[in-house]
């Protein structure tokens, strides 16, 4: 049961919550390994608090002095920004980016042109499978394609999600570093005026061919949740990502004599483009993924590159409370990511009355959350410590 969100109670709520259910010891252990070399003070942190007072560049030492600034400012937003040179709080004008964790930002308001569900920050368990599929195919690359271990993965709170590289390789990767890992995982380019915004070359790569096998485990679900070309209108922008204008007249007709399903007129189109190629060889040339290329359209993930290109972009907290829903931000594992319920994620309501309905599952959910959060910070640890005790061994050998 979903309970009634009311902004005016997060000021004496928020203070409950981060005593008695924020993770801070585990959540500066994760900063702390994530600022290594430097120390914890070297962390940002941005604070905005009611009324939509914004705080930047605040640092802290240890735990302590974190739960005394959270108990002091309460906020109702905490982001968590980079590592630097020195202090922030006191050199911020002079201050040079030394660290930050590679992130991931996917907001299911970037899939409006493609979901039929929900639009701007509606989400629904139909248009979470989008995020499903963004999961499976990004973790899978980070960990397959470029070696990463420590991945965090955090419900936004409203409508996305948002993914933490913790590796030493990937917190120390420069701007250009970060620029190509983001531009490898975006295979959707062109802005809301592009028709067709997916174009494969001859040679597939085998990262995309990954990805393609994971959409299509999700694929007819989707189809049929989402109905893209049911609608009149939703045929239109399908029958625009086809280039050849023989076979989109072609499709066009076969398609609207068909029933509205969304999942027969695919198989109809799946056809249609099969008999077209086979009986014109020139066409095979100049579509050959043509297919491949509407399945990336629809279910490909949609980052914000931004995001993950820049070393100064705040991002919201692990465990924090999302001021427009109530939810908490918790961690989840990315396999668990097709079975998490959007009404099932705790909300500062359930998670403080007692008495409300969801409150046994909220609280099991809660620690489910807090234990995924525990798993990562030990590995991260442990990655840690072998990595200094590696170079430290290093600089014995060399001296």
């Amino acid at each position: 049961m979903a309970e009634q969100h009311d902004e005016n109670l997060l000021p004496e709520m928020l203070p409950l919550y981060y005593t008695r259910h924020f993770p801070q010891n585990i959540f500066c252990r994760w900063l702390a390994c994530g600022s290594n070399p430097k120390p914890l003070s070297n962390r940002e942190l941005s604070f905005t608090l009611a009324d939509d007072v914004y705080l930047r560049y605040l640092s802290i030492n240890d735990q302590k002095e974190f739960q005394t600034l959270l108990q002091k400012k309460c906020p109702q937003k905490l982001d968590i920004g980079a590592v630097y040179n020195i202090k922030p709080s006191i050199g911020r004008h002079d201050a040079v980016v030394l660290a930050r964790e590679l992130v991931f930002d996917i907001d299911l308001t970037d899939y409006d042109e493609v979901r039929t569900c929900c639009q701007q920050a509606k989400v629904c368990d139909k248009c979470w499978k989008f995020m499903v599929v963004a999961c499976e195919i990004i973790h899978t690359a980070l960990q397959d394609d470029f070696g990463f271990q420590n991945i965090l993965w955090v419900f936004s709170g409203r409508r996305g999600v948002h993914c933490w590289v913790s590796d030493y390789e990937a917190r120390t990767l420069d701007s250009p570093g970060r620029a190509a890992v983001a531009d490898y995982l975006c295979l959707i380019t062109g802005g809301e005026n592009l028709n067709k915004k997916v174009h494969l070359t001859n040679d597939l790569h085998s990262s995309i061919r990954r990805s393609l096998t994971i959409i299509d485990k999700y694929f007819e679900e989707i189809l049929q949740d989402q109905e893209f070309i049911s609608s009149t209108e939703g045929l239109k922008s399908f029958l625009k990502m086809i280039p050849d204008e023989a076979l989109k007249t072609l499709v066009e007709g076969n398609l609207e004599r068909m029933h509205k399903s969304s999942l027969e007129r695919w198989d109809g189109f799946v056809n249609t483009y099969s008999q077209y190629c086979k009986e014109n060889i020139n066409a095979i040339r100049k579509m050959k993924y043509l297919i491949e290329e509407i399945k990336i359209q629809y279910c490909y993930p949609r980052l914000d590159v931004n995001v993950t290109k820049g070393f100064n972009h705040l991002l919201k907290s692990p465990f924090s409370i999302h001021p427009k829903t109530g939810k908490v931000s918790v961690v989840f594992k990315p396999e668990q990511a097709k079975s998490l319920k959007l009404e099932e994620i705790p909300t500062i309501y359930s998670l403080l009355d007692d008495g409300a309905p969801d409150n046994v599952q909220h609280q099991s959910n809660m620690r489910v959350a807090v234990k995924n959060f525990q798993e990562l910070v030990f590995s991260l640890e442990k990655a840690e410590a072998i990595r200094r005790k590696n170079d430290a061994n290093a600089s014995i050998l060399e001296f």
